[in-house]
């Protein structure tokens, strides 16, 4: 192997500079640049004489594939954001804040695994294997049939998983691993990418699903060059908000299922309990309920979870009003603000607004804007919400209430939870429910303010 000398390259992207630059110009990013010392393999593209006379073949659409097989886990949160289980020869990134419990995870998975059957090992290139026993001791998975290892040589775990006849393998974690191949050091983009490309190769080629734990940035991406996530089949994100000890696994990419699909998990001393029910853990019914909250019906992957919001519009005592928010974007905030004080006449834009959506799960999709306008203008008008309402649209710019997907599972969900009406679009079918419908934002804000509810109406 000829060396071609040092370059310069950037440790959040990727890309290659031959001098130091204080920004990559790629992405922008400061004092990332670090260097690295480039190995060429000369040749390694060069067509055979074989490759040549034997060309590209191709084959058409038409034809039966059978659906690949599944390694059932037996933590069935986990298997449902896989796709129904993990595919043999399939490459999964897991990635999570420090803590979240990206390990306690893992090792329930194989743990589960290696007790129906399969054969199951877990690298780990942070703790001893000590440790990791000890943690397995506290989670009751003691006499699971599980390979303990301890190592970050990349060519030691090559050689290592080639020799043994393995279907399940963690690895905990790849910034941990490293290449004698190249002089980088261990976590750098180089290693990371060198890591992972041999990692996903041999899961192809043996026929072993390979799980790799990564580490998250201080902006809440897996650390490394995104090519990593080109590379594998399915990345997984396992967030948690500190303080609560919900903690979900969502499906970010995934070639042999859904990509919307969430895992919800309870954390208890001895390890991740799954949540069955999530709209059941998310929502309080202890009481009656105060004003400034709406119970919104979403829908997570494929199931329907029922969420409070919650608001605090309350009179702002310095010039510039205060807007806040957890676990919805700040953006859709601004935009239902705006509707409402423009539309519906709340004057909202001299008084600080605070939005939380309650129990640390994070709502992304736009059927939450009307449940939201609800909660804000129930807490504006000091009016509370009846306890046995849900809420779901989307709100236009111009005022109108749109109908959203899957209204029907949304109201399901709602009557199997003791709930007996929905504020909701027009278009939409009440079923067990009572249908408070409106076409227009105006028309709810009226109906919060005036308290019209009458389920006989």
């Amino acid at each position: 192997m000829a060396r071609d000398g040092a370059v310069y390259v950037c440790q959040s992207c990727g890309a290659t500079q031959s001098k130091w630059a204080g920004q990559c110009p790629a992405c922008s990013a400061w004092n990332t640049m670090v260097e690295e010392t480039q190995v060429r393999q000369p040749g390694a593209l060069a067509p055979t004489k074989a490759s040549r006379q034997r060309g590209l073949a191709f084959e058409g659409l038409t034809g039966e594939t059978p659906p690949p097989p599944r390694i059932i886990t037996g933590i069935e949160e986990f298997d449902r954001v896989c796709g129904g289980g993990v595919v043999p020869g399939s490459a999964i990134l897991v990635g999570g804040d420090p803590g979240v419990g990206k390990s306690t995870l893992l090792m329930q998975v194989v743990g589960a695994a290696a007790r129906r059957g399969a054969s199951c090992a877990y690298i780990s290139g942070e703790e001893a294997v000590e440790q990791v026993r000890s943690r397995a001791q506290r989670m009751g998975l003691a006499d699971a049939p599980v390979q303990l290892a301890a190592e970050t040589s990349l060519r030691d775990i090559v050689d290592g998983l080639k020799r043994a006849r393995l279907d399940l393998v963690v690895i905990d974690s790849i910034q941990t691993l490293w290449s004698d191949a190249h002089e980088a050091g261990p976590g750098s983009v180089t290693q990371v990418r060198a890591a992972a490309g041999e990692l996903v190769r041999l899961a192809k080629k043996q026929g072993v699903a390979i799980i790799l734990v990564g580490h998250v940035t201080k902006e809440g991406t897996i650390a490394g060059p995104r090519v990593i996530e080109h590379m594998v089949d399915a990345v997984l994100a396992f967030e948690g908000e500190r303080g609560y000890p919900f903690r979900i696994l969502r499906g970010a990419k995934n070639r042999f299922g859904a990509t919307d699909e969430i895992g919800v998990f309870e954390m208890a001393d001895s390890g991740l309990r799954e949540v069955r029910n999530p709209s059941a853990l998310f929502l309080d019914t202890s009481g009656e309920r105060a004003a400034g909250a709406a119970v919104f019906a979403g829908i997570e992957g494929s199931r329907p979870v029922l969420v409070e919001f919650q608001a605090l519009v309350a009179p702002s005592a310095y010039g510039t009003p205060r807007r806040a928010v957890v676990g919805w974007d700040s953006g859709r905030l601004a935009m239902v603000l705006a509707v409402l004080e423009s539309r519906c006449g709340l004057a909202l834009g001299n008084r600080d607004v605070y939005l939380n959506v309650a129990g640390g799960l994070r709502i992304n999709e736009p059927a939450a804007d009307l449940a939201a306008a609800a909660a804000l203008a129930s807490s504006a008008l000091d009016v509370a919400l009846p306890q046995d309402c849900v809420v779901f649209g989307e709100v236009s710019l111009s005022g109108d209430v749109r109908p959203v997907s899957r209204m029907d599972s949304r109201l399901k969900e709602a009557a199997k939870l003791g709930f007996r009406q929905a504020l909701a679009p027009k278009d939409a079918e009440g079923g067990p429910l009572h249908l408070n419908g409106v076409l227009r934002l105006a028309d709810a804000i009226a109906r919060i303010g005036g308290g019209n509810w009458d389920l006989s109406s």
